[in-house]
């Protein structure tokens, strides 16, 4: 399985990716705002700053629109694909599933008519805001690269619906809909890949492994949570502990370099 850093801190990509294993990076208007709020004593030029992460990840870097509308969309994609693309040709566009936001009357379709023109135009598009197997199929029939199940947001939404503030692996609904898509791709063969997304435990990693799932797309203190057991911190301390001198001194050249 493939590992995405779902960020857009700079530091956070540079560490993540000195680890040598992220394979890619998504980001949404979000991150971007959380990543420009933490400098607000810079002077921060988003379009070297996006190029510094474009630059700094080999592998896919998701950038997203921002319109509602396909026309406008597509327009945006465009820039963004050729403002950022060259630096390393590893820029993906995120399109939202459905654009209806129940204020501004925009329509239902508006992000599946972006995507089939994008995928006309040979631009990489992961479909985004994925909460149904239906929305995923739909997705890739219009051309997607990738889509992106949003596993936490699908759980709280079970929550909420239950009246419950239950949370972490208790609640499933996030698995379920992994899985589902999953089996849905591999029975129709759909040449589009899932990424794991709104990723909020350890258990929806494991369930995307378990699924045969691509991608999953990794907040920064997940990732590093990955790494970390209890019993692993006292494996090291033990074996550290019992080095004899004799095995010490078989490392005093090495370490002397």
């Amino acid at each position: 399985m493939n590992i995405f850093i779902d960020t857009a801190d700079l530091a956070e990509i540079r560490e993540a990716c000195s680890w040598g294993v992220v394979d890619g990076l998504t980001t949404n208007p979000s991150l971007i705002r959380k990543a420009v709020d933490a400098r607000q004593e810079e002077d921060l030029e988003i379009p070297k700053y996006i190029e510094d992460i474009c630059r700094l990840v080999h592998g896919p870097v998701s950038l997203e629109v921002i319109s509602l509308d396909a026309d406008a969309m597509v327009s945006e994609a465009i820039a963004l694909y050729e403002r950022f693309n060259p630096p390393n040709q590893n820029v993906v566009i995120k399109i939202p599933v459905n654009t209806n936001n129940e204020t501004d009357g925009a329509p239902d379709f508006e992000g599946l008519k972006a995507i089939r023109r994008l995928a006309e135009l040979a631009i990489p598009v992961n479909a985004t805001l994925i909460m149904t197997p239906e929305q995923a199929l739909l997705s890739a029939k219009a051309g997607a690269r990738y889509v992106s199940p949003f596993m936490g947001r699908v759980d709280d939404f079970e929550r909420s619906s239950a009246g419950t503030q239950a949370d972490g692996p208790t609640v499933l609904a996030g698995v379920k809909l992994l899985e589902e898509i999953a089996q849905i791709f591999q029975a129709y063969s759909f040449e589009c890949s899932i990424i794991a997304a709104s990723v909020r435990h350890i258990q929806h990693i494991r369930a995307a492994e378990l699924a045969g799932v691509q991608i999953a797309t990794i907040p920064f203190a997940i990732l590093r949570e990955m790494v970390r057991h209890p019993k692993t911190v006292e494996g090291v301390k033990r074996f550290s502990d019992d080095v004899v001198p004799q095995y010490a001194s078989l490392f005093s050249s090495v370490q002397s370099q």
